[in-house]
């Protein structure tokens, strides 16, 4: 499943020169938590979150302090920060690709510890954005769509094996690969691409192989 089949193409976006109030209440009234911020071109430049709303506060309110202290001791002040959206977004945030795997959009968000992820074109142009929800929902889907793809894609299509030489049962996303195919080597592969198969908790395999192919001269029928 890649990021083009779960991802929003409906995106709520702002522009950099937007008011931060006008952010917010664009993220209350939608019930998002980000937006991707573009310019005329409707390219990626910066991403606003309610973390960048955190930290805007924080230096709002450390800037009062240290204003106050300017003004008591050299009669200095400093502009107030953070006004605009430009101010307080993320700016150059990192985005991916419609074509890559929502498993590699999950590992993404992990290590880069953010929520969402702009989609978009290789020139920068937005496309969709892709969130937590979007990959949890890939990960639930139900038992019948894992054991179609495993059975119909992997088995027959990708290994090209007879319609009955494999089963298929999938149970709360734990599957289980029965049957006996030509050569080892399918029976690795038809295991290790079925644990690829997103959404799959677990694979077990009771397939059986006639030959070797793992081992030079092959070697004799096994499991």
């Amino acid at each position: 499943m890649k990021v083009g089949d779960v991802m929003s193409t409906e995106v709520l976006t702002i522009g950099p020169d937007a008011p931060l109030k006008e952010a917010a209440t664009m993220m209350v009234k939608a019930g998002v938590s980000g937006l991707p911020v573009i310019d005329d071109g409707r390219k990626v430049i910066g991403i606003i979150t309610e973390a960048d709303f955190v930290t805007a506060e924080a230096n709002r309110s450390w800037g009062r302090q240290r204003r106050r202290l300017l003004a008591s001791l050299f009669g200095e002040t400093e502009a107030p920060q953070a006004r605009s959206v430009a101010d307080a977004m993320t700016a150059n945030p990192h985005t991916i690709d419609s074509a890559s795997s929502v498993t590699e959009a999950a590992r993404k968000m992990t290590e880069l510890g953010v929520k969402r992820l702009p989609v978009a074109l290789p020139d920068g142009t937005l496309e969709g954005i892709i969130s937590r929800a979007d990959v949890m929902g890939a990960f639930a889907r139900p038992d019948d769509a894992l054991q179609s793809e495993i059975y119909t894609d992997v088995a027959l299509g990708v290994l090209q094996l007879h319609d009955s030489s494999v089963a298929v049962d999938v149970v709360d996303g734990a599957v289980t690969l029965r049957g006996s195919v030509p050569t080892r080597s399918e029976a690795r592969l038809l295991e290790e691409l079925a644990t690829r198969v997103e959404g799959v908790v677990s694979v077990s395999s009771d397939v059986t192989w006639s030959t070797d192919d793992t081992k030079q001269g092959f070697g004799a029928a096994g499991t």
